[in-house]
């Protein structure tokens, strides 16, 4: 079972920052692609931003150039610096690892979300 864990989401008023940070632990094999999903109030759930493990990113585009994702394999955990903050990035981020098991099967497990709130 893997575990993921999200920490760094709060209140905030526009302009401002946040850094998100995910954590994979538990039984992994491997972990491919890492990404940040956020879904807001009435809306489906979209990807923010994803990184491979060679280090390939893209990103959502209202959020490029604002938005950075970031891993360090050696600690299974993601990162996404939100710089610039709009009312609409509003959302609750959740954090998706896809990782291979003993058996070679690919896996999405999500984190349970952290609440961002950009408002004046």
């Amino acid at each position: 079972h893997v575990q993921v864990v999200e920490s760094g989401g709060g209140l905030v008023q526009p302009g401002e920052s946040l850094r998100l940070s995910c954590t994979a632990s538990g039984s992994i094999f491997r972990i491919y692609i890492m990404g940040w999903y956020r879904q807001a109030p009435g809306k489906q759930r979209e990807l923010v931003a994803s990184i491979t493990s060679g280090g390939t990113s893209n990103y959502l585009d209202s959020v490029k150039g604002r938005f950075t994702i970031s891993r360090d394999n050696a600690k299974n955990t993601v990162y996404l610096q939100m710089n610039s903050l709009k009312p609409e990035d509003t959302a609750v981020y959740y954090c998706n690892v896809q990782t291979e098991d003993g058996f070679r099967k690919l896996t999405a497990s999500w984190g349970q979300g952290t609440q961002v709130t950009v408002s004046s």
